[in-house]
């Protein structure tokens, strides 16, 4: 499957080990993975433990809807590395306590048998702690096999034993366009490890994360923090998404200026900002205007330095398009210095990247900087 083929999947998500924590770290860690789209999250259901005996601690049980270019066998990778991070260990006894299990449930509509493991999860069909987390994300889904939607799966099942639980709810994919930051929801959980850490950073500054100012603020952190740092969890290709066109003739010089970029600066963790100009010079292709923005977000959304970043960018474009020559000029103001150490207010940063054309041709790079300025 090529990067621009994405798939949607359900991937199943179950704890029975400190499951307040490491049922919403697992799909924060969904959401983080630069291969894997998460779309929505179910409500959160508890159910007992099978084949765990008497004492067993019972199940969260939760299903999230995601895209992906993985494979099947490259996205059971993946599910299997987040589980290693949250401390799962498989051994001899299936079902032995475990702090977390992450399982393809529907990979499209795809039938296929594999080592050990089958698509779809034969528990998406006959078990109601599977089947009604994926109904209540998903109901509409329909199983490649019998036909049915979700919804009728897990109507048709015994749910007695499969319980709501009302105090906890997982965040789904931030919204930055929603505005929620100031819900008051006490039972939300987003990341309770990121959020445990910010808490202790308010104690370290001498504040109270307990007063009222502050009580949801390590959840707005967090939010914040995966939002402005969602580079990490892309990629070039998923950016792009195959919006290269014929040129049909166009052999001057594309130029988009003044895209407005943020970033973190990574030796003080503070914002930098400004705006960027993106040129090349076409050879047979262009790309969607659009896209040359949402490259520098790419790469701007991570911890950096601006010269680096600039690089990044010009590097990004000569990778999709093959131009000609690609310029790239970005102009920064940094509140590492305006806030803090020489404090020059309206100091900023010049950086450039040329390739191709731009160097070899003191003209062309010429006409660019005119045009900029």
């Amino acid at each position: 499957m090529s990067p621009n083929d994405r798939g949607q999947v359900l991937i199943s998500v179950g704890s029975n080990v400190d499951r307040e924590k490491h049922l919403p770290e697992a799909v924060r860690l969904l959401r983080r993975n630069r291969f894997i789209e998460v779309m929505d999250v179910s409500r959160v259901f508890e159910s007992p433990s099978i084949g765990g005996g008497p004492d067993a601690p019972d199940f969260f049980n939760a299903a999230v809807l995601a895209c992906t270019a993985l494979d099947p066998k490259e996205l059971r990778d993946e599910l299997r590395h987040i589980e290693e991070v949250l401390g799962r260990v498989r051994g001899e006894d299936v079902n032995a306590p475990r702090t977390i299990d992450l399982d393809i449930a529907y990979y499209q509509d795809h039938v296929e048998e594999r080592e050990g493991w089958r698509i779809p999860d034969p528990g998406a069909l006959k078990s109601a702690h599977v089947a009604v987390p994926i109904a209540d994300v998903a109901a509409e889904f329909v199983h490649p096999e019998t036909n049915q939607t979700s919804h009728e799966i897990a109507a048709a099942l015994d749910t007695t034993k499969v319980r709501l639980v009302p105090g906890l709810r997982l965040t789904a994919p931030h919204r930055p366009t929603r505005d929620d930051d100031w819900e008051d929801d006490r039972l939300e959980v987003y990341a309770p490890k990121f959020e445990a850490l910010v808490r202790q950073q308010l104690i370290e500054i001498g504040e109270d994360p307990e007063r009222e100012g502050l009580r949801r603020t390590p959840l707005r952190v967090a939010k914040a923090t995966d939002y402005i740092t969602g580079g990490y969890a892309t990629s070039l290709e998923e950016v792009v998404n195959g919006a290269i066109f014929d040129a049909e003739g166009a052999d001057e010089m594309v130029l988009v200026k003044d895209i407005e970029f943020y970033s973190m600066c990574e030796h003080h963790m503070l914002p930098f900002f400004g705006k960027a100009a993106v040129a090349y010079l076409p050879n047979q292709q262009i790309i969607g205007l659009s896209k040359l923005a949402r490259i520098v977000d790419l790469y701007a959304r991570r911890l950096q330095v601006q010269e680096r970043l600039t690089n990044q960018v010009a590097d990004a474009v000569q990778q999709v398009l093959e131009p000609h020559g690609v310029a790239v000029v970005m102009d920064g103001r940094h509140l590492c210095m305006m806030m803090r150490g020489v404090q020059k207010q309206e100091s900023s940063t010049v950086t450039s990247a040329m390739r191709g054309t731009f160097i070899s041709d003191a003209r062309t790079r010429a006409e660019l900087l005119n045009l900029i300025s």
